[in-house]
């Protein structure tokens, strides 16, 4: 129980995957411009890549390792992700219309989100984790792509306000604040 502690807060705090790792800045800095929105992306991560950790372990430990096709988990782990997407598109289109348009192109971006296919990879190449040592990575990764998001909207939402120089509005100052909070993050390193 421990150690699926020490890998939950590592995931999403110590090596959060957007601060330490960069990957998923596509959608960080697309969808972080509203909080609701970011919160909605962020449910949508959190689902998929759950998911998708638990089924690419499942089928990597019990597929591709028996019939030697390891060299297959970069296809099969797309796929799986894909399929996860399409069950959530068609759940938020059906369920929840204003988020599903709201969110836009950034929802099927979803399956080409390299956060998404980093943790797959990373949670049996890298990581050599177990089925529930493996899901438990994805749902703490997934938290802390959603804490990312949410928290860069909020500071987003709040230097809207502001009075900043021309050059450093938009995309700029975006990049700019994510570059003091993965600072802020890095910070967090020494507790584990």
């Amino acid at each position: 129980m421990k150690e699926l502690l020490l890998i939950a807060v590592s995931a999403a705090i110590v090596n959060n995957v957007v601060f330490s790792q960069f990957l998923g800045i596509c959608p960080f800095v697309g969808v972080s411009k509203r909080t609701d929105q970011a919160a909605g992306m962020g449910a949508a991560v959190i689902f998929v890549l759950t998911i998708s950790s638990l089924v690419a372990e499942l089928l990597y430990r019990f597929i591709l390792v028996p019939l030697h096709f390891q060299y297959l988990e970069t296809i099969v782990f797309i796929l799986v992700i894909a399929a996860m997407v399409q069950f959530v598109e068609m759940f938020l289109k059906k369920a929840v219309p204003s988020l599903y348009r709201a969110l836009g192109v950034y929802l099927p971006l979803i399956t080409t989100n390299c956060a998404v296919l980093g943790v797959a990879l990373n949670n049996v190449d890298k990581y050599d984790y177990g089925i529930l040592a493996g899901t438990v990575n994805g749902f703490a990764t997934a938290i802390g792509f959603a804490l990312a998001l949410v928290l860069m909207a909020g500071i987003r939402e709040k230097i809207e306000y502001n009075d900043i120089p021309k050059p450093f509005r938009g995309t700029a100052i975006v990049l700019v604040t994510s570059g003091l909070m993965a600072i802020a993050f890095i910070g967090f390193s020494g507790i584990i």
